[in-house]
Formats: structure tokens, C-alpha cells, sequence
């Protein structure tokens, strides 16, 4: 695992780029961001940047010239479109650079653009094997840039109340957490790019691509995993090699136990789901609203956390299109605030490598029929670990 990170350059300056009134933050800071990639994960990000005061998106990278262009037409203001990366790198008043390429190609461009001394944002996951995403953040720390790793599920309401009933003691000791991811996709989805579905690139399936937001949150929720059981199968689709089925049983390290649930053979997608289980209280988020919250040590404020009957959407359970790009919003604001105050940012590289391990160790012990202890000795080639 990477060293700590050293004391960096940026601390000083107080700038909250969600609560800012300036449109450049403070000190007339503006932010200019490039993309790349330019697949349908980078219009997430092109209209979070969109919203947020104090960015501006300034230059996008793809090999075809029409996605390209397609990105850059969601900028607010001039946004120029590269086919190279050491050229968009070159591009005046750009310091954060967001990688939205396939999941197996994120760790070349985010170490060039860390070298060039941006910061970098990485699309989940960070990489698709350990090393590979080490890589990423031993290049961040080596060019005293920042690192934020894309898990947008940890800023929503009802995930930050989660974890802040847990730090407070509310679940008594924990006993139990299990997170369920149902979805659909359908084969033309697979069918819709070569690198879906495969090992090299999309490093995984139903796991390492749709799941992994809430492997992270179980593990962010339940604290580190001990060791894994995992069964994984290949079930409702075709001419792809990954899993589109998984089950994980999981012990953490308090001694708590744990489930995850992943597919993308459940038609039509249904609503995913954590529950986090302790002797003194239970609680159940779906998608992102609070379906159960009960504690043996009641409080006022209890009553309104349930969200109201018939509001809970359905999220990209059977399209991953319908996903809401605020929360990542809130986490690429939140990753300015760390650049701006030297703060750190909620979701960093060594944050988001812990899911990684996780899915890869999941991947172990399929291939190996047995448990897989972690931190994992070793993890090299992408494929089922």
C-alpha cells in the first residue's frame, strides 16, 4: 500500500465552492477542468462542473472528434476539444483533470496528468487492479497533486446520516451489514462498446462497474473487511467475460458479518439497497431515502427521516442513464474546497482504492472456492484475480 501522503503546497486559502456567491471563488480563483473521455460518464461530470461556482470546463479529450464535441458543447463558455493528451494538458488555466475512460485505461492518463502537475479526479473505479490504482496514487503524491477517487453515493443525505448515526454509537455494536445491487442491463448495453464485459478493460462486471458504489459504502458504513466468501456466475447475457451475477459473504474486522448482493440480470432493476444492523438499532437506505430507521434510543429528529411514500426514484436500476449527476456535484465541489483549504478531501485516492481490493478479493475467492483474507498479498493481472 502507498506511503502516507507528504504535507502538501496548497493549504491557506477558505473557499466553499458550493456556498461561494462569486462565480470565480475566492481571490478570483476559477478552476478549469478537462475531461478524459468523452463516453456517457463524462456528461456526469461536464454538467456537475456546469453547476458549480468557481469551475469552468475548458478542454475535453477523445479519440472521436464528434463525442468530443458532443462534451465540450455542455461547457459553460469556450471549451476546446483535443485528440492528444499532452496537448490538452498544455491548455491554459487548466489545473484538474478528470478521467472518464474505460475502467482498465484510467491509470495511463491520470498518471500524465499528475505529472504535468493537475489535479486529478478518477472515475469509479480508480483502477481495476491494486497496483494499477497504487500507481495512481504514488504519481499524485510524488507531484504533491490531488487525488480524488468518484464514489458520489457517500454524499447523499441519507448515506451521510448513516454514517453519522454509526460514529455516534446509535447501532450499539454492529452486527450486520448487507448492501444489494439488482439491476438490469441489457445485452445490447454490453453490446454498445468492445471494452464492456471484458477483463482488460471494464475489469469486472457486475461488481468492479455497478456495485462498487456500494461496496464502498458498506465498507465506509461497517468499517475494514477481515476476509470474503464469494460465488460469481455469468447468467443472463452473452459475448461478454465477466460476471453478471455475484454473491459476497463478508466478516469485518470489528467482527461484524456482511452480505453483498450484485447483478445485472434482474429484470427490470430494482431499487439498491444497504442495511446496516446493530443490538441497538436498524437502518435500511434504498437508492438514496432512508426506508427504515428505528433505534432502542429514540430521538425527535427520528420521525422525519423516513422519506415519504411514492418519492423514492429508481435511480439507474435498469438505466444507467437515469442517474442523477448531483451527487457528483457535491463530490467534485468537495474536492475543490480540499484543493482550495488544504483540507482533505472526502474521497481520495487511498479511499477509493479500498473498494477495489475488496471486489478483487471477491474475484479470488470465486476463482479459488475458499475465503480470501485481506489486504490482498498480491494482485497483478486483471482477469478473476
Amino acid at each position: 500500500m502507498p506511503e502516507p501522503p507528504k504535507e502538501r503546497p496548497w493549504a491557506g486559502k477558505v473557499f466553499d465552492p458550493l456556498t461561494s456567491n462569486s462565480a470565480t471563488g475566492m481571490d478570483g480563483i476559477m478552476h478549469g477542468f478537462g475531461i478524459v473521455g468523452c463516453g456517457m460518464i463524462a456528461e456526469f461530470h461536464a454538467r456537475a462542473i456546469a453547476e458549480i461556482p468557481g469551475a469552468r470546463l475548458v478542454a475535453v479529450l477523445d479519440r472521436n472528434p464528434p463525442k468530443a464535441a458532443k462534451i465540450a458543447g455542455l461547457a459553460v463558455g469556450e471549451c476546446r476539444a483535443y485528440v492528444d493528451l499532452d496537448a490538452m494538458l498544455d491548455h491554459p488555466g487548466l489545473d484538474v483533470v478528470c478521467v472518464c475512460t474505460p475502467s482498465g485505461s484510467h491509470r495511463d492518463p491520470a498518471v500524465k496528468a499528475a505529472r504535468a502537475g493537475k489535479h486529478v479526479v478518477v472515475e469509479k473505479p480508480l483502477e481495476i487492479t491494486v497496483p494499477r490504482a497504487d500507481a495512481i496514487i504514488r504519481a499524485c503524491d510524488d507531484a504533491g497533486v490531488r487525488l480524488c477517487a468518484i464514489f458520489p453515493s457517500r454524499f447523499s443525505p441519507a448515506n451521510v446520516a448513516l454514517k453519522a448515526a454509526i460514529d455516534a454509537g446509535r447501532f450499539g455494536r454492529l452486527t450486520l451489514g448487507d448492501t444489494y445491487v439488482k439491476w438490469w442491463r441489457s445485452q445490447d448495453y454490453y453490446d454498445s462498446g468492445k471494452w464492456r464485459g471484458t477483463w482488460d478493460l471494464d475489469g469486472g462486471g457486475a461488481l468492479m462497474n455497478q456495485a462498487i458504489h456500494n461496496v464502498d459504502l458498506l465498507q465506509w458504513l461497517m468499517g475494514e473487511v477481515e476476509s470474503v466468501q464469494a460465488m460469481t456466475a455469468l447468467l443472463a447475457h452473452e459475448r461478454i467475460e465477466v460476471e453478471d451475477t455475484a454473491v459476497a459473504i463478508l466478516r469485518f474486522r470489528s467482527g461484524a458479518l456482511g452480505v453483498i448482493e450484485a447483478t445485472t440480470g434482474a429484470f427490470p432493476g430494482i431499487l439498491k439497497r444497504t442495511e446496516i444492523h446493530g443490538d441497538r438499532g436498524s437502518a435500511r437506505v434504498e437508492q438514496d431515502d432512508v426506508t427504515l430507521w428505528s433505534f432502542a434510543d429514540e430521538r425527535p429528529e427520528d420521525a422525519g427521516m423516513l422519506a415519504p411514500p411514492g418519492t423514492t426514484t429508481t435511480g439507474g436500476a435498469g438505466d444507467p442513464r437515469a442517474i442523477s449527476h448531483a451527487g457528483h456535484r457535491e463530490q467534485l465541489a468537495d474536492f475543490l474546497r480540499a484543493i482550495d483549504t488544504g483540507a482533505p478531501a472526502r474521497v481520495d485516492g487511498r479511499e477509493g482504492r479500498k473498494a477495489v481490493e475488496i471486489i478483487r478479493a471477491i474475484y479470488r475467492s470465486a476463482r479459488v472456492e475458499g475465503p480470501v483474507r485481506l489486504p490482498l498479498e498480491d494482485d497483478f493481472a486483471p482477469g478473476p484475480a
